[in-house]
Parts: C-alpha cells; sequence; structure tokens
C-alpha cells in the first residue's frame, strides 16, 4: 500500500478555442508532475472557460473530443499519474460541463457537473445539461479521492455525496473568476460544505484572462483548521502537497498580497492576456496629463513592457500647460515614447465643414464632444496603421454616469479601468507611487489637482458631477448592492445628489452598451454582470 499520495494542482493560462495550445499547457504540467499521483487541471481545461457560443458548434465539440483522444493517448507516458482534466461532453444529445480521471491510456471516471451557475457572468444553463446523481470518487494508495467542478462546492449536495462514498479529500477543478473578496469567498465556501463534513480539499483555479474575466488563480489546499498550501496569485505554477492515510499535510504557502496590489496585478493581467492572445503588436493611448491615463499608462507599461506602448499628447487651445509637463513627465519616467500631435487644425476644419449647420448657435458640449472625437479618429488611425491597438482610461465612476463620448474617449480595443471607480485610480497611483518612494512614478500634481476634460475654458469634472468620493459611495451602493435611492438617502446622502446621479446612471446605457469590453474585478461590473434595457421609461 503506498503510504503517500502526491497530488500536483495545476494552476493553469488556459485560452477560449485554443485547443492545441490548452493541450500543451496540461501536457507541460503533467511532464512536471510525472513523479505525482495525482494531477488536477482547472474546470474545461481543454477548451478554455467560458467557450460560450462555440458550444453550439458541432465541429468545436468534435475537435475537443479529438484533443481529450490525443490527451487519453499521451497520459500513456505517465502510466501511474491521473490525470483530471476538463472538457464539454455530448452525450445523447445533451452537453456535460465535465472532469475525466484518466490513467495511462484509459478514462476511468467522469464527472458532470452538477450545480451550473446562470448569475453574474455566468450563463452555464444556456449551454450544458446539470449532470444527475452519479458520484466520482477513486482510490490512489490508502486515500479515497472525491472530484466536484467549481460551483458545486457552494452547495452542500455534491460534497456530501462525494462524503456518502467515503471520499477522504475533494479534488475540485474551477475558472472561478477574480473579483474583490473572491479568495475569502471560495475559502468560506470550501470550509462550510467540505470540511465540515470531514474532507480536506484541493482547490484548483485557472490563471491569466479571457476577455472581461480575470482568474486570479489563488489555488490552495486546506483542511478544517488552516490553508495547507497555496500556489502564487495570477501566475502559472504546480503546487503539490503530500496525503497521508487520508488528510493533506502542509505543503508551499505564497504569501498573500496586499489589496491594492492584488487589484493593480488583476488589471496588468486583463491587459496583457487580451493584447497577447489576441496578436496585438502593442499598445497605443491618448495620455492627456490627467490620472486615469496616467494609470493606464502604467499598466499598459508593466502588462507588455514600454518598448511596445505608445503615448499620444493631443492638446487643443484648452490643454494648460501643466498637462502637458506631466505627460511629458511620466512619459519619461516610464521610458515611453510619446508623440505630439495637436487637435486644432482638425477642430478648425469641422468647425468651418459645420459652419452653416450651427450659424448664430452657441457653443456647447456639442463642441467639446468634437475634440473628443477628433482624439479618438487619431488614435485608431494609428492603431489601425501599426497594429497596436487603442487602450481607453474611461474609469467606472466616469462610465457610469455617462461622463464620456462616444466615438471618442470610448473609442478603442480595451478598456483596462472600466471597473475602477475613480477614487480607487488615485489610490492606486498613491500605493504605485508608495512602491517606489525614491522613484515615484506619477508627479505629485497629476494626484493633486482638480480633475478636468479640458474641453472648455477652466472646466472641472465638479462642474457636472458630486465630489467623486460622494460620487463613488452613491455609485457603490446603487450598482453592487442593489440599494434603491430610499436607502441611499437614509445613509446620509442629499436627496437632490442621489437623484441626478440615479437619472445620470440611467441615461447613460446606451453608452456602456457600446463600450469597448474591460476587466471585471468588482462585485457587480457593467457588462454581463449588468443587463439593463437601453430603451428603458422606468425611472427611480
Amino acid at each position: 500500500m503506498i503510504e503517500k499520495v502526491v497530488v500536483s494542482m495545476a494552476q493553469l493560462n488556459q485560452t477560449g478555442g485554443d485547443l492545441e495550445g490548452n493541450f500543451k499547457r496540461i501536457a507541460e504540467a503533467a511532464e512536471k508532475a510525472k513523479h505525482s499521483d495525482i494531477l488536477v487541471t482547472p474546470e474545461l481545461s481543454l477548451c478554455g472557460y467560458p467557450p460560450e457560443d462555440l458550444l453550439f458548434l458541432d465541429s468545436f465539440l468534435e475537435d475537443c473530443a479529438k484533443k481529450l483522444n490525443e490527451l487519453v493517448e499521451y497520459s500513456t507516458r505517465f502510466p501511474k499519474l491521473h490525470i483530471l482534466a476538463g472538457y464539454p461532453l455530448k452525450e445523447a444529445g445533451r452537453l456535460y460541463n465535465v472532469v475525466s480521471v484518466i490513467l495511462n491510456g484509459k478514462i476511468l471516471l467522469t464527472y458532470r457537473k452538477k450545480n451550473l451557475p446562470n448569475y453574474g457572468v455566468f450563463d452555464e444553463e444556456r449551454y450544458f445539461t446539470p449532470g444527475g446523481e452519479d458520484v466520482c470518487t477513486f482510490d490512489v494508495g490508502d486515500t479515497r479521492f472525491g472530484v466536484n467542478i467549481c460551483e458545486d462546492i457552494w452547495f452542500p449536495e455534491a460534497p456530501s455525496q462525494a462524503k456518502e462514498q467515503g471520499a477522504q479529500v475533494l479534488l475540485i477543478a474551477n475558472a472561478s473568476p477574480f473579483e474583490e473578496g473572491k479568495e475569502e469567498q471560495r475559502l468560506n465556501m470550501v470550509r462550510r460544505h467540505v470540511n465540515a463534513i470531514g474532507m480536506d480539499a484541493c482547490y484548483v483555479n485557472m490563471c491569466g484572462a479571457q476577455d472581461e474575466i480575470v482568474f486570479d488563480g489563488e489555488t490552495f489546499a486546506c483542511s478544517a483548521d488552516e490553508v495547507l498550501a497555496r500556489a502564487p496569485h495570477m501566475k502559472e505554477s504546480l503546487l503539490s502537497v503530500e496525503v497521508r492515510k487520508g488528510r493533506i499535510c502542509r505543503g508551499e504557502d505564497s504569501q498573500p498580497l496586499s489589496d491594492w496590489a492584488v487589484l493593480y496585478e488583476a488589471l496588468v493581467v486583463s491587459m496583457r492576456d487580451y493584447i497577447n492572445k489576441n496578436g496585438f503588436k502593442g499598445v497605443v493611448l491618448g495620455l492627456s496629463g490627467g490620472v486615469d491615463s496616467a494609470l493606464v499608462l502604467k499598466i499598459a507599461v508593466d502588462a507588455v513592457g514600454n518598448d511596445k506602448v505608445l503615448a499620444v499628447m493631443m492638446p487643443s487651445v484648452y490643454t494648460s500647460s501643466l498637462s502637458r509637463g506631466d505627460a511629458a513627465k511620466l512619459a519619461s519616467r516610464l521610458g515611453v515614447r510619446l508623440e505630439t500631435i495637436s487637435i486644432q487644425d482638425g477642430y478648425t476644419a469641422f468647425e468651418f465643414m459645420l459652419a452653416k449647420q450651427f450659424n448664430g448657435m452657441p457653443h456647447d458640449v456639442t463642441e467639446e464632444n468634437l475634440q473628443a472625437r477628433i482624439r479618438g479618429v487619431i488614435l485608431m488611425a494609428i492603431s489601425n496603421k501599426f497594429g497596436s491597438m487603442v487602450a481607453t482610461t474611461g474609469n467606472k465612476s466616469e462610465m457610469a454616469v455617462g461622463y464620456s463620448t462616444l466615438y471618442g474617449d470610448l473609442a478603442g480595443g480595451f478598456a483596462v479601468i472600466k471597473d475602477v471607480y475613480k477614487t480607487q485610480v488615485y489610490a492606486l497611483c498613491r500605493w504605485i507611487n508608495e512602491c517606489s518612494k525614491e522613484n515615484p512614478v506619477f508627479p505629485e500634481t497629476i494626484l493633486t489637482r482638480a480633475p478636468s476634460a479640458e474641453l472648455r475654458e477652466n472646466q472641472k469634472d465638479q462642474d457636472s458631477l458630486p465630489d467623486y468620493s460622494v460620487l463613488d459611495e452613491i455609485l457603490r451602493r446603487f450598482i453592487e448592492d442593489r440599494e434603491g435611492p430610499e436607502e441611499i438617502v437614509a445613509a446620509g446622502f442629499d436627496r437632490a445628489v442621489v437623484d441626478k446621479v440615479l437619472r445620470m446612471v440611467s441615461r447613460a446605457e446606451y453608452k456602456r452598451r457600446q463600450s469597448p469590453i474591460g476587466p471585471k474585478v468588482t462585485k457587480v461590473a457593467f457588462g454581463r454582470d449588468w443587463r439593463f434595457p437601453v430603451t428603458n421609461k422606468y425611472r427611480l
């Protein structure tokens, strides 16, 4: 009888639809874990998560089946290694989200996911059929292992069924997206539904990013008393633990990061994977001298390197010398090439073209938006010519209330701070400067002067919006906590301000629907988390 069983947990960065690339990552993990007894890979590790409507293509499902057969054949190289791999299985006209236990050229067992999430970014009921009462347990040495998939452990039934079949350690394959506070939620669910009934757990999560979703990894092994091993945040890794007499022994424990470090790393990973996985040559963005574009520039540099980032300053007569100077300082500190392209000639040309139509009418938001749209055209032209992706610089506060211009500052390929409130933007920049005290990244004036779009003389954001500290708290309560106006007012906010903010949120839906995608980092992000109608007569 084997006295110890070695379980290796592969925290992989898989890509949607990249069957060959995903197969290679699993194969590489198997090579590294060849002296282990079990290798657990994430949920749908063969096809990537979420595969979405690829699952409606018979050709895709057939190719997944072929790639599974290749993996089964490949497993003969490691005759003692149980490989747990996830994939979509079509069976009797129904599609299941499954994990199979593969050993030495054979599929020993297949587990069908029972609980299909259908909220927020998840819509698995659109594709999959829930698994039945079948339970997946298998013995290695003197330990019996059970298998669950992600959402299954958020409810008591599936873990209890594995326990009833004698499982001592539960192996959980996951593709669990990152959001603030998610790591603690996962651990609590494992403690409540797995550890509390007498099983230790190996929780294996994906890392990397897929469109709006960031997978933070945070793979761990735990008992009822403690976390016994933990993988690094956001990075591909192989975490191994020993199991003796049905209990997991202590293994490597990567030190947890601060909340700001976790959030920042999520933003960097999301941009890096979006650019690299979609084949862009680099990043181009408009650098205004303000805090939002400053943070996006820093993220872009950390994501792909300063040699692949182009910053473009596009001044008008309203652009202050302070903004020009701060943009130049920041680009220099980050080693980024900065081009200056004035929009004034273009703006004058448009005024001339529209002079007849606008005759006798005063300047208003039309002319302000025209400046933003000229800038958008310039950035998109550079993107088309050189193959770089335009990174937009709007934050969640602006997205919420529509403080943005369609086909202007909303024009681009990826909105990396789309789910980051303005107050968080400032806090992240201050945290970055604090981390490099001797050589601060951001000029202090970027962090201290009043924010402005600089589209008219002496313009300030607070001419149109409440102070961001007030605005962001109202938005958090409404968007993420689902509080209504009465609840928000009862919390101490001015009725007139609350009513104004919620009207702005409602009216801006058509803009949000047309904005670029960006990473989800909060509980409720604009996109698949947020599905209000554009044509909507209901007012709070």
